[in-house]
């Protein structure tokens, strides 16, 4: 009955989204209610506490407003220069095709962003440049979503694993007296493998979702045309993912996979190389339907005759800091991830701090800070430059009720732990049965305990934490090999991205489709459920015959 009730906040804001396609920014409040409502009643935690870690929450949403806010700073700073009329001219230099278009832009450079910064980054980018590219807003936010998942176990140099599954799976090492860093790079390569044999083919299944719901045609046999480049893109990708993932551990696979992948696929797109010589574009934009369009004032691009190479600079600029600044060699990551404002013992709450690392935060460095240095990179008039923050704050109002009330629903479930009634947590409740319900079955289960964190929280590093652990555990009762469960529940914690309700508000409110995450959400559930049946079944076959690649 407990596991019921902790459900049902999550199951009110699926249905209220899916079922009956309410915006975020209604549908979250009142899930948030509800949790606030069973958190008194049922987990006995006083109402102080509550609101404490409710307003913690309302914190903790600042860090992605942020980046939201700077992810559309930079799409409307370059559309108003004119560098984003001059990229669109570029890029129909190498293909107008859209297909192709979605896997340079949606995947290959999405993918390389992921690799360097994680945490909702690639979508925030790729997105717009879609939209400003000609896609409709609902096309660009869900193809964004569904190719943010095979790179993300490897995301922000590869937090997901170092700082998320080996934070807390280092006691449980200890505890057997296992070697810890083999089991992280054996994890690595556990987690790299499944995930690349079914990459291969998520640039065709984007692709599909893309002219079955955004065709004149309404059919996936435009996508079928073009699958022997989105396979060949999958597989430029992975090749090198699985390699680096295999010889130097989660810190690079993704990062080095989307460089190396895109300069390969941009090389072989304009020299036609598996290129359908049959176009494929969106209906003109007359005969879009509602829901594909914005609903915010958009910033048109200003024509101009930037070269391309200008043009680029804003997102070279980002992606060089975004390197720089992420791999801890270098020394930047330390330096700028110590640069914090801390407000100690929330509302009084003892232990409870809020910690806004504001320079390592990509929506600040380099967000915010490569615009202002397009600014003056453009000779930006002053009028153009408000214009571009007035236009920012408005867009970014939308998603902003959605996130306080999502993000705070999430730290009160996690943090509901501590309680009254001698339970756990919500999310440990929930996670708990669907273990015990399992059984023998639970390598079917394990990547939807992944899914759950990932959907909940908006960040796979986060669902590693909060779960790991208990895979884990529950791997070694069952004796079932605890390195492919992790590696299960690390690659459910990626595809839960494609879904996951902050990562939905945060693409709709840069690309200006605030109100459409339902839709998203339903549609994105397919490819996201295919995702789910390919891992689940390459991680069972493995262990059906007896393959343990690190017995403990």
């Amino acid at each position: 009955m407990n596991a019921i009730l902790a459900f049902s906040p999550i199951l009110l804001t699926i249905i209220l989204m899916v079922g009956f396609n309410w915006g975020a920014k209604k549908a979250l409040p009142l899930s948030l209610l509800v949790a606030i409502t069973i958190a008194l009643g049922v987990w006995k935690i006083d109402l102080h506490h509550v609101l404490g870690y409710s307003f913690f929450g309302f914190l903790k949403a600042f860090d992605i407003l942020i980046i939201i806010f700077g992810a559309i700073l930079i799409l409307n700073t370059m559309k108003i220069s004119g560098a984003m009329a001059a990229i669109n001219n570029g890029f129909n230099g190498i293909t107008t095709d859209r297909r192709i278009q979605a896997i340079i832009i949606g995947f290959m450079f999405g993918a390389f962003i992921e690799g360097a910064a994680g945490f909702g980054t690639p979508a925030a980018l790729a997105g717009p440049l879609l939209v400003g590219l000609g896609f409709p807003p609902l096309a660009a936010a869900m193809v964004a979503l569904i190719y943010n998942s095979v790179p993300v176990p490897f995301g922000a140099v590869g937090t997901p694993i170092s700082g998320g599954a080996m934070a807390t799976l280092s006691e449980n090492l200890s505890g057997v007296g296992a070697n810890i860093e083999g089991f992280k790079l054996m994890l690595t390569k556990w987690v790299a493998i499944p995930n690349a044999m079914v990459g291969i083919f998520i640039p065709l299944l984007g692709l599909i979702i893309l002219t079955r719901f955004f065709g004149k045609e309404k059919s996936i046999k435009p996508a079928l045309a073009a699958a022997p480049f989105a396979i060949f893109a999958g597989l430029v990708f992975v090749v090198p993912y699985v390699l680096i993932a295999a010889t130097l551990g989660p810190d690079l696979p993704s990062l080095l996979g989307g460089f190396i992948g895109l300069g390969i696929v941009i090389f072989a797109a304009k020299r036609g190389f598996l290129v359908p010589k049959k176009k494929w574009d969106f209906p003109i934009k007359s005969e879009w339907e509602k829901s594909w369009m914005s609903n915010e004032t958009i910033q048109e691009p200003t024509e101009n005759k930037m070269g391309l190479f200008k043009a680029w600079m804003p997102y070279a600029l980002i992606a060089i800091i975004l390197v720089v600044t992420r791999i801890p060699a270098l020394g930047l990551k330390s330096f700028l991830a110590s640069q914090t404002l801390t407000i100690s013992n929330v509302l009084g709450i003892a232990d409870l701090n809020y910690v806004l690392k504001w320079a390592y935060l990509p929506g600040t460095i380099p967000f915010i800070l490569v615009a202002l240095i397009t600014n003056v990179m453009y000779r930006m008039k002053t009028k153009e430059i408000l214009s571009s923050w007035k236009t920012t704050f408005k867009q970014i109002n939308g998603a902003a009720i959605a996130l306080l009330a999502g993000v705070a629903m999430v730290q009160l479930m996690l943090k509901s732990g501590t309680n009254g009634a001698g339970l756990e947590s919500m999310l440990t409740v929930m996670a708990n049965s669907i273990a015990d319900l399992s059984g023998a079955a639970y390598p079917v289960i394990s990547p939807i305990v992944g899914i759950l964190g990932s959907f909940m929280s908006g960040s796979a590093t986060v669902s590693n934490l909060l779960f790991a652990s208990l895979q884990f555990e529950t791997a070694s009762i069952l004796h079932i090999p605890e390195v492919l469960i992790v590696a299960a529940q690390t690659s459910g914690a990626a595809l839960g991205n494609m879904i996951c309700v902050n990562n939905v508000v945060a693409v709709c409110a840069t690309v200006g489709c605030v109100g459409a995450e339902g839709i998203i959400i339903r549609r994105n559930a397919i490819p996201a459920f295919i995702y789910y049946l390919l891992i689940m079944f390459i991680i069972v076959v493995l262990i059906s015959l007896g393959f343990n690649p690190m017995p403990l």
